[in-house]
């Protein structure tokens, strides 16, 4: 195999964002205070009956307090500490981060067309908790949405071209 075609092919298979991806652009904001703890933060899919799909990302410092987020506990934390456990990373500090998915649930097998729920959860030690919901529909059209800014997360994009 010649060079470019093993580069394309480890581009394909490394998860990078391809181009009928929903790509989500989450902040989390600078916040003035004394004393600042990175907020632990959950971005999953659920479907129209609030069902989780697929667990994007957490990120959290240590595993005992993912139960202040409260909704993703409830929902996956308790119940598949083995997905969380593949899908954590370290806490992030302020700044601009990327994420994507797939149109895949947690098996990895295509979702049906329909309309499915963005959730991002974020909590933060001697700080607030903030859970924010965008509702987008996944038929191979154009996704276009912005949830505005709260205290523990700023801006969050969803774009689908």
């Amino acid at each position: 195999m010649t060079l470019k075609p093993l580069l394309l092919a480890l581009a394909l298979s490394s998860g990078l964002a391809h181009a009928n991806d929903l790509q989500i652009q989450l902040e989390i904001p600078a916040i003035d205070t004394g004393t600042y703890h990175r907020p632990y933060v959950a971005v999953w899919i659920e479907n129209e009956q609030q069902q989780p799909v697929r667990l994007i990302q957490t990120w959290v410092e240590k595993p005992d307090w993912i139960k202040d987020l409260r909704r993703f506990w409830r929902k996956i934390g308790r119940s598949d500490k083995a997905l969380v456990d593949a899908n954590t990373g370290a806490t992030k500090g302020p700044g601009q981060y990327k994420l994507s998915w797939d149109g895949k649930d947690d098996q990895g097998n295509a979702v049906a067309p329909g309309k499915y729920l963005l959730l991002v959860e974020a909590a933060r030690e001697q700080g607030g908790r903030n859970l924010a919901k965008q509702e987008f529909d996944w038929n191979g059209q154009p996704v276009k949405l912005q949830i505005p800014a709260s205290i523990e997360l700023g801006n969050i994009q969803l774009n689908k071209d």
